[in-house]
């Protein structure tokens, strides 16, 4: 079987009027002369979409689509001058996902289960939401994560907010927090000292990604537990958060940091080092069949609510969801 053609688009949808839409999600498409189409999800909107069919395609034109973990480094190295992290490893992920759903369509099996070990069928789910649990959610998830704003001035606001939300959900649900690299190292140790009694899980991203020391401050001093890696790339940049222990808790998104291939390597790492992974939108088809097959504590973060274009995505239930069963990731689309 041979690869005869790799197409790319971004589809049309109600993503929020920033980045997330300029840069957004594309759709990849791997087409072999057997008649199978692998389909995968990268990220970095028209730019991406420009490396995908002037030097991703390039790679794989007339190949066969097997390995993929070879033909992945070949990507890699044919994006080294200008890639390593961003757009270039966007439109890398999107296309090693078809890959990968086509290595399942050939064998008619899941992802979960090319991915080896028990698969978990039934996996608990928590949600974003902003400043405010609704209680129209509260019972929905298993746990939430509260996204809040710049620290200037706002630490009093801050502790208020995650009082509330504790009260809101009970001392049983898990709570997170997410700064989205918009604090300091100091402002961070003051908030965690604040609300430590009200058990938090983690916060997250609280500082720029490349503030290695400033991380490293945090890991030594934090009464909380730091996460961060939704905007790192590949397993190798991975690799020194884990070993330097600058996060306990790492979040790779499979459509940025590389695809399957990498969040593969990403999870042994972690595992090796007793770092906890849960990828960024693991809820999403893609990230859902590691969470399966791979991770020890599962906990699926709901997926991209506008990404409605990808068919085939399980739905969350009483905050569970459930493993796509295949073959490939299960996700259906309309042609293009």
């Amino acid at each position: 079987m041979k690869i005869t053609n790799v197409r790319a688009c971004q589809p049309p949808c109600d993503s929020p009027p920033d980045w997330r839409t300029s840069m957004g999600q594309i759709l990849v498409a791997v087409d072999t002369d057997a008649g199978v189409t692998g389909y995968g999800v990268g990220g970095g909107g028209l730019s991406a979409i420009h490396i995908v069919h002037t030097v991703l395609r390039d790679c794989l034109l007339g190949r066969e689509p097997e390995p993929v973990e070879s033909l992945w480094q070949e990507m890699y190295d044919a994006t080294l001058a200008f890639g390593r992290k961003g757009v270039a490893i966007m439109a890398l992920s999107g296309v090693d996902l078809a890959l990968w759903d086509l290595r399942g369509k050939v064998a008619n099996r899941s992802i979960a289960q090319l991915l080896g070990g028990p698969v978990q069928a039934r996996m608990p789910t928590y949600t974003t939401v902003w400043d405010d649990i609704p209680e129209s959610l509260v019972g929905q998830h298993s746990a939430f994560k509260i996204h809040l704003g710049r620290s200037d001035g706002n630490l009093d606001r801050f502790v208020e907010i995650v009082a509330h939300a504790r009260q809101r959900v009970g001392p049983d649900v898990a709570l997170m927090i997410d700064a989205w690299m918009l604090w300091d190292a100091p402002f961070t140790l003051r908030f965690a000292d604040r609300v430590a009694p009200l058990r938090i899980e983690w916060i997250e991203e609280p500082l720029p990604p490349d503030d290695w020391a400033g991380y490293a401050e945090l890991g030594r001093l934090s009464a909380i537990p730091i996460a961060g890696g939704e905007h790192e790339f590949t397993a190798k940049a991975f690799a020194e958060l884990i070993e330097r222990r600058l996060h306990s808790v790492v979040q790779p998104d499979v459509c940025w940091c590389g695809g399957m291939t990498e969040l593969v390597k990403i999870y042994r790492l972690a595992n090796q080092h007793g770092v906890r992974v849960c990828p960024h939108r693991g809820a999403e088809i893609w990230a859902l069949p590691a969470l399966a097959a791979l991770d020890r504590q599962p906990l699926a973060e709901s997926g991209r609510p506008w990404m409605t274009w990808v068919g085939g995505q399980p739905a969350i239930v009483d905050g569970i969801i459930e493993a796509p069963a295949g073959p490939g990731f299960g996700a259906v689309f309309a042609e293009f």
